[in-house]
């Protein structure tokens, strides 16, 4: 950082404040970097979904981030309100992934996410705490009149915290007057120094009315109700000038936050990956593999009835890709999807034979984690693992779609509750949907709505933004010639590709060496009882995770049932040791 006081930003929502914040990372480091802004945070509500993201752009791009949370607080003694918390260390980063876990997994009510005191002060480690801001505790306390009860939450806050609380004072509107008297003369009565933020919720002021229509669809009302979150033109992310004239009687708050974002000096980056130990060490490891691989293979050829140069070449085989796998310590991942899939082999639940890459393995074959001789198929071993290109190892293995939750069951109960979860995902604002969710809080004509989406090409394979639509003849007359209509595209073009709501992977699944709430913070799928991770699949790897896919294929279901019918008039056949070749089924239900 620069010698001269910098003022620094320590309120960001970005899009993954989920139809909240509009502001999206890499716009946000664009902007850094043109107004040579050192430091940066990201304070999403209630999660840190985009941490991993935001803190990598902003190593990548020289600058400090800063990562936090605005957690919603309850207590039977307050008015309910936001506590912003930001990580000083990697002890700080690990106690804030686990109070967001806790209000996510053991505080959400029908969805709503809360933190207690109680919370707060078994982790309040590594933390620095602001109570202020439009939607903090503390202002929520006192504008029920109650001055008593919001000197108390500062006396808390500061027992928890100690030097690491701090007055957050803001200036959005003038009905902040007493408010920022009263954080002024406690600043002073208790030597608590005042700290100035803003509600960034997205980069540009002429961003309002978009912002404000993105609050509507949240709410699900129309954007002229009385009775909704509305949007503020304060909201967005203002110059350092523009806050040093706003708090010009009071300029220490804003170099305060430069204080602030050098006591903060943890970043994420990426990790090399960790996968469940299967044996003590490595080597252990390596010499279990090689073993049951080359017992697997005398199996498989056996058979076979193979000859013995071709034994020669299918040992050959082996061990290439033996020394490939554990050159580039994957032998634990082979050993582990290969336990699964045996177990659920031995409970009678159907598993599929293999598909991509993963089939051109023969170590895959000789463990009978998959069922196509990779040899006889002439498939290549290098498309799965190729020591010249760095990638994770990753079989697609199907079960039958009614059982796979047992497969699940059996690895969460063999690695731990909290070592095995799901992964995110994040659904957005595409094309189409824009249009139509801006377009009924606008309260425009269903039909004219519809109308307008069938203008818009639709190509799952290709999408086309709203943006490119905008040179069709017939949508260059709509909006030309009706006000309603350019605003809807104006908005819709604002709000497309922003993330609205939260989804599991439809596979994917991670399992780590010990708990995943020392590793990243978890979130609760309220449809599920298994944790999520609260980082998409790209970065679950980044930060040292490895995913296992356990495919639902209704495929497998189908011919299971069929089996099990076949079962009742006396044919009993497994479904897992079919033929791959039709006509030997064939043959087989004639015998």
């Amino acid at each position: 950082m620069k010698s001269s006081p910098k003022f620094i930003h320590l309120r960001n929502y970005t899009q993954y404040s989920l139809s909240k914040g509009a502001i999206k990372i890499n716009e946000l480091i664009e902007l850094c970097l043109k107004n040579n802004i050192p430091a940066i945070s990201i304070t999403d509500f209630n999660n840190l979904f985009g941490c991993m993201e935001f803190s990598i752009q902003c190593l990548k791009n020289g600058i400090q981030p800063i990562i936090g949370s605005n957690i919603y607080l309850r207590d039977k003694n307050f008015t309910p309100g936001f506590v912003l918390l930001l990580c000083k260390n990697e002890k700080g980063f690990k106690n804030l992934s686990k109070l967001i876990s806790i209000s996510s997994i053991e505080n959400s009510v029908n969805a709503d996410v809360f933190l207690t005191f109680d919370n707060l002060k078994k982790f309040s480690e590594g933390l620095i705490c602001f109570a202020g801001g439009q939607f903090g505790i503390l202002s929520e306390n006192f504008k029920n009149n109650n001055t008593r009860q919001s000197d108390n939450l500062i006396k808390i806050f500061q027992d928890i915290y100690k030097s690491n609380f701090f007055l957050e004072i803001q200036r959005l509107s003038k009905k902040e007057i007493n408010f920022d008297n009263y954080l002024i003369s406690r600043s002073i009565e208790k030597n608590i120094p005042l700290v100035a933020t803003n509600e960034n919720f997205f980069l540009d002021k002429k961003f309002f009315n978009s912002h404000d229509a993105l609050l509507s669809i949240s709410e699900q009302k129309y954007i002229d109700s009385e009775d909704r979150l509305k949007s503020n033109p304060e909201y967005y992310f203002k110059t350092e000038s523009q806050m040093l004239k706003i708090f010009n009687d009071i300029p220490s708050a804003c170099w305060n936050t430069e204080l602030i974002a050098k006591k903060c000096s943890f970043y994420l980056d990426e990790k090399p990956t960790v996968l469940p130990k299967v044996y003590s060490s490595k080597l252990e490891e390596d010499n279990f593999l090689k073993k049951v691989s080359e017992e697997g293979l005398l199996n498989r050829v056996d058979k076979n009835n193979f000859s013995e140069d071709k034994i020669s070449t299918y040992k050959n085989r082996l061990q290439y890709e033996l020394e490939i796998i554990t050159k580039m310590g994957y032998s634990g991942y082979f050993l582990i999807v290969s336990d699964f899939i045996s177990w659920a082999k031995k409970n009678n639940i159907p598993v599929g034979p293999g598909r991509g890459s993963g089939a051109g393995s023969l170590v895959a074959w000789s463990l009978f984690i998959t069922d196509l001789d990779p040899i006889k198929f002439g498939l290549l071993f290098e498309r799965f693992l190729n020591p010249e290109r760095v990638s994770l190892p990753d079989f697609d293995i199907d079960f039958c779609m009614e059982k796979r939750d047992e497969v699940i069951s059996y690895v969460r109960k063999k690695y731990g509750q909290l070592n095995v979860a799901q992964i995110i995902t994040f659904g957005s604002f595409q094309a189409r949907a824009a249009i139509r969710d801006v377009g009924r809080v606008m309260q425009l004509p269903l039909n004219l709505v519809d109308d307008i989406c069938k203008m818009i090409p639709y190509n799952p394979a290709q999408p086309v933004s709203l943006s490119d639509t905008l040179s069709d003849d017939k949508i260059k007359k709509l909006i030309k010639n009706d006000e309603k209509i350019k605003k809807l595209f104006k908005i819709s073009i604002d709000l497309e590709g922003l993330y609205r709501h939260v989804s599991t992977h439809a596979a994917g699944i991670v399992i780590s060496d010990n708990s995943l709430l020392n590793l990243l913070p978890l979130y609760k799928d309220p449809k599920s009882d298994i944790p999520v991770t609260q980082f998409s699949m790209k970065y679950v790897e980044k930060i040292g995770l490895i995913k296992f896919d356990f495919l639902g294929l209704k495929t497998l279901t189908v011919i299971d049932k069929a089996c099990e019918y076949l079962k009742g008039i006396g044919i009993k056949i497994n479904v897992n040791e079919l033929p791959l070749d039709n006509s030997k089924t064939f043959d087989l239900l004639k015998k």
